[in-house]
């Protein structure tokens, strides 16, 4: 029987699912986990836990999830294919699975030459497009990539990564496309602040009818700082920050320059609410994370629904 982590039943149930991010310390720190989660716990049906964001050295996602499935979160495992090969990779989704843990995340990975060990050498045996259709494969055919066959399958909710901002524009549907044909049950999209935009990808995805074989969660992040969105615009590959944006943080003080980011990403949220196929939101506020429940609360999306596993 196949057991169905909470985050698939809010998001089959139609409701607005909420999903979070928590990112590892770059350290054996267990109690950064532990307070990160009981911050998040009861605000979100669901939370990432980043594998080695930006290429730098962090705690395992795996063993991160497990201290916060001790608090009573629900993980989604992010797997990228820059540090394993297809081995490590099965290896490593049989783990997580037989841990209780049935959500993950598949991801190609940030560059090394990004992070603290630029001369390591990257594996990228696979991408995520192949990830996701290799984990599909273990769970619905009860096969290793190789065509050996296993005797209890990983029961996974199967995530993937979108950015509806990257260059050239006119591909990135069709790239969404090849990850619903390779086995993605849902996609947490890139930080959404060009809301236009992104309702100009969505109609792309309705038109090809995307959004019903595939949930749909639209990113969205507080900014703390003018500063912090001048750099998202000119040094963040892949972002699409407005002037719009920067015009608001601009026109209030210091003080108050954080609330105002908070209440921006509270619009966005609002406004992307209304369009078409976005079944939630996946809110990351990495490093941040006291005030997520700030932003669900004042965007009416209190209380969470919680399904009995």
């Amino acid at each position: 029987m196949k057991t169905r982590s909470n985050l698939e039943r809010v998001l089959e149930s139609r409701q607005f699912a909420v999903t979070g991010e928590l990112g590892p310390p770059p350290s054996a720190d267990a109690e950064v986990i532990r307070k990160k989660a009981k911050i998040l716990k009861g605000h979100v049906d669901a939370f990432n836990i980043t594998d080695g964001q930006t290429a730098v050295v962090r705690m395992a996602s795996w063993a991160a999830a497990v201290m916060g499935k001790e608090e009573g979160l629900e993980p989604i495992v992010q797997m990228t294919c820059r540090d394993r090969n297809r081995i490590a990779l099965q290896m490593d989704v049989l783990g997580i699975a037989a841990l209780g843990i049935n959500n993950m995340l598949c991801l190609t990975g940030d560059h090394q030459k990004f992070g603290n060990h630029p001369a390591a050498r990257g594996v990228y045996d696979l991408d995520s497009i192949q990830l996701v259709r290799m984990v599909k494969d273990m769970r619905d055919e009860k096969k290793f990539q190789c065509g050996d066959e296993m005797a209890v399958e990983p029961r996974l909710f199967i995530g993937a990564a979108a950015n509806p901002f990257a260059d050239p524009f006119e591909f990135r549907v069709t790239r969404l496309a090849k990850k619903v044909e390779a086995g993605a049950d849902f996609i947490q999209t890139q930080i959404i602040y060009n809301v236009d935009k992104f309702a100009e990808w969505m109609k792309g995805v309705r038109d090809r009818g995307l959004h019903e074989r595939v949930k749909i969660l639209a990113g969205v992040a507080p900014i703390k700082s003018v500063g912090a969105a001048r750099y998202m615009k000119t040094r963040v590959p892949g972002m699409d920050v407005p002037d719009s944006v920067i015009e608001r943080l601009q026109g209030v003080t210091r003080e108050r320059v954080s609330g105002e980011g908070i209440q921006l990403c509270v619009d966005i949220i609002n406004q992307v609410r209304q369009i078409e196929g976005v079944a939630g939101i996946h809110l990351m506020a990495i490093e941040w994370e006291e005030v997520v429940p700030e932003i669900v609360e004042a965007a009416g999306l209190l209380p969470r629904p919680r399904f009995t596993p």
